[in-house]
Parts: structure tokens; sequence; C-alpha cells
């Protein structure tokens, strides 16, 4: 049930060598742990998490594992891909305890809540496992595994404490806020309800003191993330209450405030509102919208008709001047015929969405879209994938080309030794997941300035330019 094709995506070696922003600790009394983190966002912040409890339990955490007495690896178990990475980087670690570079290896995250005692039945390297519940016993498991125990935990992933210290793991100007955990959209492809529970807010009050926490560490720009953000407050205060952090994170010290992600059925005028008139709301939206066809949309368990998406879609580009868009598209769920994919195709050409992540449908063993008739083939479904890329790099070259003689504020991240040019985002590109501005400067440009770029050209979907004098 766990095997899946380690060599269907490459490593991450850049997890492997650890986080290269995070600041190791110095703690020698209790021993080292190294931790590394794979899959989305959301999980980081959960790895960030366990490296707090266990700093401040006296324990070394680094991001380095050769050398290290115990390596957590927090996994994701979302589709066969990530699988494969998380299997492929446990494998990958394993000979440094057999080579006597690392002590003991454990497993946490959604790879192990979703296989549960599978993973040290199949991966005997595997010395425990805690699952999504049980993240806050981190200190505990690797006491345990230290002791020669072998920890198999899972806990209640209805209820865990989301709260708490983070050490913050990426650049010293950028950090997440997750703002709920869990899901109740139950669409018809997804096993996350039942890695990560029931969807639950945290307060706002909680989240006001540790955005204020980051701004004050230094933090620009603040991404705002939960598999939903658009219900946040619904299910503890009983309205949706979104709108309220939001302007309460507005009032403090942050440059950028980026938003990850809204569905399209929960959106109202209260929250497009604040989006449109606080200037620290980046204009960025990133809304999951997955297929446009109605059928498919309610194959999928999806609230909504394509009529429905495409008012949302006219009215936000009507409120918000200069909104870039991006979505999240399956290519190959079961009933999708040559029409429905054109259908999509079309879609995707008329509403000239600037950013899409197209993904291959995956059928998920515990999902209702795995066991569904009229599955596409899979030769049909990468077919379709690849046409949808091509189709969407066109939309992006256009965008990009628009931006061409403009003057754009770029994010610096640093100098670029490849290139021999200071490298940075736009508003229109959020971390990891979209492209960079490669510009000259006549000095130094420190990472986390922003900086007023002339943009001059367009190179393989990123943008080149210079600082404006």
């Amino acid at each position: 049930m766990l095997a899946c094709d380690v060599m269907a995506r490459p490593m991450n070696f850049k997890r492997l060598e650890g986080f290269s922003n995070m600041a190791e600790t110095d703690n020698k009394s209790k021993g080292t742990v190294a931790f590394v983190s794979l899959g989305c966002a959301k999980n980081l912040v959960n790895t960030e998490q366990m490296m707090a409890l266990c700093r401040d339990a006296g324990y070394a955490v680094t991001g380095t594992v050769p050398g290290a007495d115990v390596a957590v690896v927090n996994t994701c178990g979302f589709i066969d891909s990530a699988k494969s990475e998380a299997i492929a980087t446990i494998l990958e670690l394993a000979p440094l305890k057999n080579e006597g570079k690392l002590g003991k290896l454990m497993v946490t995250g959604c790879l192990a809540q979703r296989y549960q005692r599978e993973i040290l039945e199949e991966l005997p390297e595997v010395d425990g496992v805690l699952g999504t519940g049980c993240y806050t016993e981190i200190v505990s498991g690797v006491e345990s595994v230290l002791a020669g125990r072998t920890p198999c935990r899972f806990g209640d992933i209805n209820h865990t404490r989301e709260d708490g210290d983070r050490l913050i793991s990426t650049p010293t100007y950028t950090a997440y806020l997750k703002i709920a955990e869990g899901c109740d959209n139950h669409c018809a492809y997804c096993v996350i309800p039942q890695l990560r529970g029931r969807y639950r807010s945290r307060t706002v009050e909680s989240l006001l003191d540790e955005a204020k926490a980051l701004a004050d560490g230094g933090v620009r720009e603040l991404i705002v993330i939960a598999q939903d953000i658009t219900r946040y407050g619904t299910d503890l205060y009983g309205h949706h209450a979104l709108e309220e952090l939001l302007r309460g994170l507005c009032r403090l010290d942050f440059h950028w405030i980026r938003l990850h992600y809204l569905y399209p059925d929960e959106f109202d005028d209260a929250l497009i509102e604040v989006i449109a008139s606080e200037p620290k709301i980046v204009k960025y939206l990133d809304i999951p919208l997955q297929h446009c066809n109605d059928a498919i949309l309610k194959r999928m368990n999806r609230r909504g008709t394509k009529a429905e998406i495409m008012a949302l879609l006219q009215k936000l580009r009507t409120r918000i001047p200069g909104l870039v868009l991006r979505t999240s598209i399956i290519c190959g769920l079961p009933g999708e015929g040559e029409k429905e994919f054109e259908e999509l195709c079309d879609f995707l050409r008329e509403t000239g969405m600037e950013r899409a992540g197209v993904f291959q449908f995956s059928p998920e063993e515990g999902t209702p879209a795995a066991t569904m008739p009229d599955q596409v083939d899979a030769g049909t479904a990468r077919r379709r994938t690849e046409q949808l890329i091509e189709l969407q790099s066109e939309v992006m070259d256009r965008y990009n080309e628009q931006r061409l003689g403009s003057v754009m504020e770029v994010l610096c991240e640093g100098f670029d030794a490849g290139t021999g040019c200071w490298v940075g985002r736009t508003y229109a590109d959020s971390i990891d997941v979209d492209g960079h501005v490669y510009f000259t400067a006549a000095g130094t440009v420190p990472a986390g300035a922003f900086v007023p770029v002339h943009i001059t050209g367009v190179s393989d979907g990123d943008l080149t330019g210079e600082i404006e004098a």
C-alpha cells in the first residue's frame, strides 16, 4: 500500500542539506536534532513548531542531517509524487545510520498519518512515527527513540494545539502565518480531511500576537495560509472573520501581506473591499478552481458553477485594479472527456489567469474519485496536463511582455552568482511557486529591501531589469 515509484520525482536535495536561512541553535546538553521539511508551507509551520519545542527542551536544532543524533523528516502524503519524495528522502537518509553519521530516524506528518504502522513495517530504517495529531509530542518522541524505543503515535487530528513558538526557517524578511488547520470542503479527489481533520480556526488575538512578534523580528512579507483562508472564523465565531483579521494585520509593520488560499464560493463583498482598499495586501490572489465544467465540478464535490466562477473573477478584476490571479487546475478527473477538456482550455484562454499550477489527476486511495466510473487513462491525462501547461505558459508570457518598460517594486532576495545579477520578486510572484526578477544595480542591495526596478526584458518566464535611479 505504501509502495510507489521513488524515481517519479527528483529529490529535493536542498531540504537534505538543511534550511539555508535557519539559525542553528547551539544547545549541546541533550543532543542534536535535524529537521527535514517536505511538502507545503502549512507543513513547514509544523516543522518550525517542532524545532522550537526541541530547542526549548535543550536540544541543538539543525537543518543538516549528518552528525545529528536524531533526524526528523516531516512528510507530505497528499498525492503520489509527494509520497515518492517522502519515501525517497527516507531512503536517502537511511545509509547515514549505517555509516555512523546519524543516530535515529523519525517520520512525522501526513505520510505518517496516512500509513501509520505500515511505515515501520515497510521501512525498517525508521525508528519512530508521529502523526499529524502529535506534533507537540516531538520532544517525548525524540527522547523515546534515543532510549531505544519505537514510538508510534497519532493522537486526535481534530484537536491539535496550533499556537506556540516557532523557529522560523524562511528568509528573515518572509514568514508564514497559519490561521487555521484542517479542511471541511471534502473535495472528492482529496485526502486532506482524513490527514488533517476538521477545519479549526485560531483566535484573532493569538494570530495578531504571533504576527506582531514576526513584524518586530524584521519580517516584511507575511504570507497568510490555511487550506482555506476564506472560511476563517466560521467555526469559531459563527461568521467569516478574515476581514477583521486582515485589518488587524495591516496595522502591523509589514510591507506586503499575501493571501493563500481563497476558495471561490466563500468570497463576500466585505472581503473584496478590504483586499482592494488595504495597500499592504498585495493584489495577488490564489484561488484554487480545479476545473470549470459544471459536471466535473459536481463530481469533484466543489460548490459553485462555471457561471458563478466567471462572475466572481469579473467582479474581482473590476474591484481590484492590477489584480494578478493564480489558480490550481486538475486534468484527467474521471468523466473528463475531450469536450470537457476543451472547455477548460477555452476557460483559461478567456480568463487570462496570470498564474496556474496544472496537475494530473492522482487517484488517491480512500477518496471517492479513486473509484469513480469513467476513469481517464494516465497517458491521456498526462497529455492534457502538458497541453494545459503549454497554454498557460503562453498566458504568462503575454503578462510578462506587458510589464516591459514599467517600473515595478521588487523584494530583493539576494545576489545570484550564476547570472551576476540581484534577484527578487514582484507582488505578482509568490515565494517558491512563481517567477523572479533578475536585475542590475550600481551598489549592494540588501536581502529584504524593496526596490524600484525598470523592467527591460523577459527570459524563460522571468523578468529582467535594472534598478530605477
